[in-house]
């Protein structure tokens, strides 16, 4: 599937939605759903392109090239593994592993075959503060939050007095990219979701790891 399949005023579940009104007709429930989807979709993007928020727009650019890279949860993971004891050690070296996972998932995986163009950004003249270069990669589905949210899991579980600060920080993230211009609404919900579930995979793997070793012991 190539991005000319996927003009960026049409959303990928729009494209989807064609796909099984070829298939089963255009009174299907899934078409009707899925262009439903993809409208509300693109209406969401659009009016927070349009708002105007000059008390927003700086510091959520600062807060989204913090978390390229990871750099960000890193950061966390360093300091959670210093002042957090053998629990904070636990929880910065699952949190680490999550977003490895995780970004290879997304980032090798799932981007290569969804392959839908980034949106198409207003003038940055109109919001500077907004402005940020425009990934290469495919924009569904995000892998900022897919990363965010798989580090906010290991680390929350461990940790419960971070659980809910984290977990708004990786909502923060997510949001920043529909913010600035960068993904769609759908691509940061299915990569925050596609990321939580990665996480809750690679803590049942070191639990069961865990596990297996008390009982040798």
């Amino acid at each position: 599937m190539s991005a000319t399949e996927h003009p960026p005023d049409r959303s990928l579940a729009e494209a989807a939605a064609e796909r099984v009104e070829e298939r089963r007709g255009p009174a299907s429930v899934w078409s009707i759903a899925l262009s439903e989807i993809g409208a509300l979709d693109r209406a969401v993007y659009e009016a927070i392109e349009r708002t105007p928020t000059p008390s927003l727009d700086d510091p959520l650019r600062r807060l989204s090239n913090a978390a390229n890279g990871s750099r960000l949860w890193l950061a966390i993971a360093a300091l959670v593994a210093v002042f957090g004891g053998k629990r904070g050690r636990r929880a910065a070296l699952e949190g680490v592993v999550a977003i490895g996972i995780t970004s290879a998932s997304i980032n090798l995986g799932a981007k290569s075959v969804a392959t839908r163009p980034r949106p198409e950004r207003a003038d940055p003249a109109t919001f500077a503060a907004r402005h940020i270069a425009m990934p290469a990669s495919s924009s569904f589905p995000s892998g900022h939050s897919a990363t965010a949210f798989a580090f906010a899991f290991a680390v929350g579980r461990h940790m419960p007095i971070l659980a809910l600060p984290i977990r708004l920080l990786a909502g923060c993230v997510a949001y920043a990219r529909v913010h600035l211009g960068v993904h769609y609404p759908v691509d940061v919900a299915i990569g925050s979701i596609a990321g939580a579930a990665i996480g809750s995979m690679v803590a049942s793997a070191t639990d069961g790891i865990a596990e297996r070793r008390r009982r040798r012991a």
